[in-house]
């Protein structure tokens, strides 16, 4: 099951020296005296807390390569030779009307004020990480040419060298926050939404206010956790300077820069990096929905909540207090992924994974449901990267789940971008680009189509964007095609009844019936002499089995096991 290798592995740049290790432990099988290295052991002996975390900082993101028992590879999509669900109700199915280009891919979620999306996909958190930082303006741009939803993450003013703090330590001006609204909305056609994230740090230094109040946002996301990691959000800082500042503001710092030992070991050169850390949240059903109250009275149009991996308990109180709240949308995050600072370790073996937790999402919701209570919009996180993860996620958690979270999949196409950018400044541009051409209308194969709708504005797209835009459309086009096969033509449609599950484990797990079992009980009633009955893509007409079993009372069992299935 486990690919990985525990004392090694390229996110840590370690490796073992034998051809051989224990499995369990991932130390070589002869560990010898006078190794040069370089397993995780060695390297953690002489650079100690340095080797938990994935390197190097402020340049990648990071996913866990542990190979789970079930995911959503062990599901396959439902195709149809019949029928045409969604489709506008003047217009009849046929092969004329069912070109794959004519399915609608917007979705929309949200309690009162909802927010159209053109694709069912958002990006996951842009927070306080030197990547996310560094990348906000080509993924917000994208994002907001795209017609998707943007998330801005955590710590952002906290961490924001140049914010302004009143006597209270509360956020008076945050010129990154700033920019990055403004950014966003420079370019927002409408569709999507950008986003606030809170956590306990966001909380104390009045981040909702200031976003609400002075910048305009109207969505609030609150913030329990995520996939990659059970303690709170983590960063390092590069110099002496910054970190005392951060412990000012009332960040935990490790080391301690206050520390006469630590302050000489910063100088000496053998500590290079502190970190700061987040404080772990405590959740309470009457504290939160205070919070959320408080909340609306700030203005906050829509709050929605983000929560991580955490077991079934804290999910169902995720999804129950959620209904409870109203809130607009819930989003569940699974092991196990970040964006570049998290503990390795942990994120390979913390947490729920994603297809597990999917599968007690829609067992909660369906209970909810059942209760005739309000089930908030869900969208699923933790590892998706395709159009075909996109459909899956969606049909397996329907009709709760509207949308799917993307974190790294959707920063990647923006650091693409830019990086042409700057490879084409310096005439460096690698061949698996350069085959295609040396300049921005050559490589970007939408890029004449951003200028028929920008005209010369084109030109003021950062090319992180378009790599971005780029990413999306295809994504769009490639759920397209696969909602066209399954006969979907509007996102409402897909069901659970367009899956099947590949082996009878993951059909245990998510409850999608085993590929084996998959539609049998209809097809047994055509082999038995019913193939002259309307077959649909939802199953058999009842109508008119029930007008064929009264004629024939030897189908009338058959009839019973088809009224259960259907």
């Amino acid at each position: 099951m486990n690919l990985q290798r525990p004392n090694s592995g390229d996110v840590t740049q370690t490796a073992n020296r034998a051809r051989t290790v224990v499995p369990g432990s991932g130390i070589c099988t002869r560990c010898v005296d006078g190794c040069k290295g370089n397993c995780e052991i060695f390297q953690a002996a002489f650079r100690g807390r340095e080797v938990l975390y994935p390197g190097p900082f402020g340049t990648l993101t990071a996913g866990t390569d542990k190979n789970y028992p079930v995911d959503y590879s062990h599901l396959n999509i439902q195709g149809y030779a019949l029928g045409a669900k969604g489709l506008p109700a003047e217009i009849e199915g046929n092969p004329d009307t069912t070109l794959f280009p004519t399915v609608n891919t917007e979705t929309e979620y949200g309690y009162k004020h909802k927010v159209r999306m053109r694709v069912p996909v958002f990006t996951g958190a842009l927070g306080s990480t030197e990547v996310a930082r560094r990348n906000w303006e080509h993924c917000a741009v994208g994002a907001a040419i795209s017609g998707i939803t943007i998330v801005c993450g955590e710590n952002v003013c906290g961490m924001d060298p140049h914010v302004e703090l009143d006597k209270n330590n509360k956020v008076v001006e945050s010129p990154d926050m700033r920019r990055r609204v403004e950014t966003y909305r420079r370019w927002y056609e409408g569709y999507g939404d950008i986003v606030v994230q809170m956590n306990v740090e966001d909380t104390r230094f009045g981040v909702a206010e200031y976003a609400i109040e002075k910048l305009g946002v109207e969505t609030i996301e609150l913030k329990w956790g995520q996939g990659a990691k059970c303690i709170g959000g983590e960063v390092k800082v590069n110099s002496l300077e910054e970190a005392l500042e951060l412990q000012r503001r009332g960040y935990l710092i490790t080391p301690d820069p206050s520390l006469p030992a630590v302050q000489a070991a910063y100088k000496d050169g053998g500590l290079r990096q502190f970190e700061r850390h987040s404080r772990l949240g405590f959740i309470d059903q009457e504290a939160f929905m205070k919070e959320v109250e408080r909340l609306r009275q700030l203005g906050a149009k829509r709050i929605t909540l983000k929560t991580g991996a955490y077991p079934m308990r804290e999910l169902a109180m995720a999804i129950k207090w959620a209904s409870d709240a109203r809130l607009d949308l819930l989003t569940i995050d699974g092991a196990g992924g970040g964006t570049g600072m998290s503990p390795w370790r942990m994120m390979c073996e913390w947490g729920v994974p994603t297809f597990y937790l999917e599968a007690m999402t829609y067992e909660l919701c369906s209970m909810l449901a059942a209760k005739g209570a309000y089930v908030p919009d869900i969208a699923m996180a933790g590892g998706f990267s395709t159009e075909d993860h996109i459909f899956k996620a969606i049909a397996m958690g329907a009709p709760f789940v509207k949308a799917v979270c993307m974190g790294r999949a959707l920063m990647i196409p923006g650091m693409v971008g830019k990086n042409i950018g700057l490879w084409l400044q310096e005439g460096k541009l690698p061949k698996v680009v350069s085959q295609y051409g040396t300049t921005v209308e050559e490589i970007f194969v939408e890029y004449e189509t951003l200028r028929d709708k920008y005209g010369e504005e084109v030109k003021e797209l950062p090319l992180g964007a378009i790599g971005f835009y780029s990413f999306v459309n295809k994504l769009k086009i490639g759920l397209q095609q696969l909602m066209a096969g399954s006969r979907n033509f509007r996102v409402s449609t897909i069901s659970r009844n367009d899956l099947m599950a590949l082996t009878e484990e993951a059909a245990k797990v998510s409850g999608i019936p085993y590929v084996m079992d998959a539609y049998r009980k209809e097809a047994e009633l055509i082999i038995n002499g019913l193939d002259k009955v309307e077959v649909t893509v939802n199953g058999l007409d009842i109508g008119k089995l029930k007008d064929l079993a009264a004629a024939n009372n030897g189908f009338a069992a058959v009839l019973q096991q088809a009224q259960i299935a259907l």
